[in-house]
């Protein structure tokens, strides 16, 4: 690779890593070609990049952004899987192919700007995507309405109910004193 491609590999990581807001960095020594194939499937899955760079040029390309927080930890061999969106799909796959490739070590991780650390992406993982806590909290906002409703009409439905048992005991007593006329 001579000094134009790796100037043109470096400006166009440069404004990757401007970009993103998240990112997750791990060691993946050890994974076999099968593995980080899958893995790097995975990753596109979630509207995310996966990239294997050279540490310094990883150095350079964080310099100024957001990433420079966790440039600590490009060390040996690291990967990178970043995007600008949504930091918790991309936790998630990582994290369920870390279960079953204990190879993959997390080393820290960028999430909306912010450094955490690599015992952190696990919780990350774990919470309920956008979709689920939306629902959630349409469930809640709705539910004092609901109650609200239901008070509101019970008056309603008390006197209905109580007009139909009156018609339904004059009915029968109606039929009980025309019973011994016949």
């Amino acid at each position: 690779m001579n000094k134009t491609e790796k100037a043109s590999m470096l400006t166009a990581l440069e404004e990757d890593m401007a970009k993103s807001k998240n990112a997750i960095l791990f060691g993946f020594a050890g994974l076999k070609v099968p593995e980080v194939t899958e893995l790097r499937r995975q990753v596109r899955g979630t509207s995310s990049k996966y990239l294997v760079v050279k540490n310094t040029i990883a150095l350079r390309a964080t310099k100024g952004t957001a990433l420079e927080a966790v440039s600590e930890h490009f060390v040996n061999d690291t990967a990178i899987a970043y995007n600008e969106s949504n930091a918790v799909p991309l936790a998630k796959v990582l994290t369920t192919f870390a279960k079953t490739n204990p190879k993959l070590v997390f080393k820290g991780a960028l999430i909306e700007g912010r450094a955490v650390s690599a015992t952190e992406i696990q919780a990350i993982a774990d919470l309920p995507s956008r979709e689920e806590l939306v629902s959630k909290l349409l469930f809640v906002m709705q539910s004092p309405i609901r109650r609200l409703a239901t008070v509101l009409n019970g008056p309603v439905r008390n006197l209905a109910l109580v007009m139909h048992q009156i018609a339904e005991q004059k009915s029968k007593t109606g039929e009980a004193a025309a019973a011994p006329a016949e």
